[in-house]
């Protein structure tokens, strides 16, 4: 039975602003207090859905969660109606709001991490929702990331939906952007690979920003998932590429098939070294190393190189790939020159580039890939899927007319006190789940 590669990318929420809450995420803190543009960040993240149908791929999307979270306020003590909620909060504690209003669940990447069927040994695709304690604005995700995989992926047949692992700093977790899934093709087992930054057992003194995953959540997910020592490789990323802004492996590497294309800084040598004899040993391993005097580390990661989305022709042919990436690669000199060199290298498998501009995302420091998670599905499992969160171009159209019907072209953070602005989160919440027809699914709509 034939097995594909399906993106579900998130929907980017009515609530996209810019808060700078993420330490050691450099675009996140230059634009904080910048005003932003939630139909357009919307109907970027639409479109790049588009271009991957028009290529021919299968593609999917995530809700975006119930943002404002005023459940969240109530357990910190606010009474009264919800407007009073707000209303309270913007006057006595002003800096909660861009928590319970972030956006930052549009980058799907971190909403799970994701072994197939055929990886796993009870043979079902497995998912764990990443608990995301690094930040106090990422960590209030995870319940409503598992309520909505549940609702995707909700026949237990094929698929498991896991709790999230403890909310504690050992086991800190962001999902799939620190993993990735190597394999000769999508219908054979593979390897999960999963990328750390720091050893909970031997703290890391060279780092000024926090490194996000540990190995001791790397070690627990692959033993959730059900995978043997064979198919799981342990990589530690390196000081250097933390430091640097990529707080997220998938900021310098991105992998897909037999192909690892990464930065030469992106991991420590010693454990890149041992990680890369065994996936010799497991599968015909194809590295692509990005030197430093070809593309550096700054240039890396203010473009978004790696977050490109690394993808197999649409037939899953692994010697025919191509990268999306976004545009800030197509205006950085150095990268430009790098991709247009590399997709003329026949000696290496990747053969095009599509450039799909999500600035908006990317001002808010997501690329391509960070708004997309993978999941590698049979034939029978994608029929299992719920077949509202699978797209075609006219179920984009209708997103794309919601979008246009309840955004706002602009949003500052004071408007994040007006109560009025959270009745048209809701609105705009409530009319999607009319148009998908799943029912009251939002916490308000009860």
């Amino acid at each position: 039975m034939q097995a594909f590669e399906v993106n579900f990318d998130g929907l980017i929420g009515p609530n996209h602003n810019y808060s700078g809450l993420a330490f050691g995420n450099l675009a996140s803190f230059r634009n904080a207090k910048n005003v932003s543009k939630p139909k357009q960040a919307a109907l970027q993240g639409l479109e790049k859905m588009r271009t991957l149908l028009n290529l021919g791929y299968k593609q999917g999307f995530i809700l975006p969660q119930e943002r404002p979270d005023i459940g969240l306020l109530r357990r910190l003590g606010f009474t009264g109606s919800d407007r009073d909620v707000i209303t309270s909060a913007a006057n006595k504690s002003p800096e909660l709001l861009p928590m319970i209003y972030s956006a930052s669940s549009m980058w799907a990447a971190n909403a799970a991490t994701v072994t197939p069927s055929m990886d796993s040994s009870d043979g079902r695709c497995h998912f764990t929702p990443a608990n995301l304690i690094t930040t106090n604005h990422r960590a209030i995700e995870h319940h409503g990331t598992q309520k909505t995989l549940s609702l995707i992926f909700n026949d237990e047949r094929f698929f498991k939906v896991h709790n999230a692992l403890p909310s504690l700093m050992k086991f800190a977790d962001e999902g799939a952007a620190n993993h990735t899934r190597l394999t000769p093709d999508y219908n054979r087992p593979g390897v999960g690979l999963f990328v750390y930054g720091r050893d909970d057992l031997s703290p890391n003194t060279e780092l000024k920003f926090p490194a996000r995953q540990t190995l001791q959540s790397c070690v627990a997910l692959a033993r959730q998932h059900e995978l043997d020592d064979t198919s799981t490789i342990f990589l530690q990323q390196s000081s250097e590429a933390i430091n640097a802004g990529a707080f997220h492996n998938d900021v310098v590497a991105v992998g897909n098939g037999p192909v690892l294309f990464y930065h030469e800084a992106a991991f420590e040598e010693s454990s890149r070294n041992n990680a890369f004899a065994k996936l010799n040993q497991v599968l015909a391993f194809q590295p692509i190393c990005v030197t430093n005097d070809k593309v550096s580390l700054k240039d890396a990661i203010s473009s978004y190189l790696f977050n490109s989305q690394l993808l197999a022709n649409k037939d899953g042919d692994m010697t025919n790939m191509r990268l999306i990436a976004p545009t800030e690669c197509r205006d950085n000199p150095a990268v430009n020159h790098f991709l247009q060199a590399l997709v003329n290298d026949v000696s290496q498998p990747i053969r095009h580039v599509e450039f799909v501009d999500v600035r908006q995302s990317m001002s808010n420091g997501g690329g391509p890939a960070c708004l997309r998670l993978r999941v590698t599905l049979t034939e029978q499992e994608l029929d299992a899927v719920h077949p509202a969160f699978i797209l075609n171009h006219a179920a984009i159209d209708r997103l794309h007319s919601w979008v246009s019907k309840h955004y706002r072209d602009e949003l500052s953070p004071d408007d994040l006190k007006d109560p009025d602005f959270m009745e048209e989160c809701r609105t705009a919440l409530d009319d999607l789940t009319g148009i998908l027809g799943i029912g009251n699914f939002y916490d308000f709509q009860r």
